[in-house]
């Protein structure tokens, strides 16, 4: 399933895609669609996520995670155009995967290219903190003892709502 908006590669038309997905991702490839633009790209700024292990006595020992098709493409775009709005940008790159996700598994890739790397880190940043608080995607963990939904945290929507007082 893929949202996308790949206008021709200009500066004034950034190139953006959004893609949920049960495979895993190559994240060489990723970076080289963020750089098959304009020529424009002096920076890149990305982030991996993975399935973590956890200390204690009943560790995660995997995850699943699940979407609604369709509306969790949009909302990624979204908050994708927001951030394209806010940072002079030339690509943003967004994989976020569904589905059952052993320890160490990567889980989403964000990547953003821009001409300046204060552009990319923050448009990158932005868009990290708003997936974790506002994606509709849902995580399930399995333990040992049993399985549970993941609620979300007050911290990743502190996180997110920083962006409201931030005009840079």
């Amino acid at each position: 399933m893929i949202a996308a908006v790949d206008a021709g590669p200009t500066l004034e038309t950034p190139r953006f895609l959004v893609t949920i997905q049960e495979a895993d991702f190559d994240i060489a490839k990723l970076q080289n669609w963020l750089l098959a633009g304009a020529a424009a790209e002096g920076a890149t700024a990305t982030f991996t996520g993975y399935v973590r292990a956890e200390k204690g006595t009943d560790p995660i020992q995997a995850m699943h995670l699940e979407h609604y098709p369709g509306m969790t493409e949009h909302c990624i775009g979204t908050i994708v155009e927001q951030a394209l709005r806010r940072w002079p940008v030339t690509a943003v790159r967004v994989v976020h995967r569904v589905g059952h996700l052993q320890l160490g598994e990567q889980i989403v890739w964000v990547g953003v290219s821009a001409a300046h790397r204060a552009a990319a880190f923050s448009a990158c940043e932005f868009i990290m903190d708003y997936l974790k608080a506002e994606a509709p995607l849902w995580k399930k963990v399995i333990r040992k003892s049993g399985e549970h939904w993941v609620e979300a945290k007050n911290s990743d929507s502190e996180r997110a709502n920083r962006w409201q007082d931030d005009a840079s």
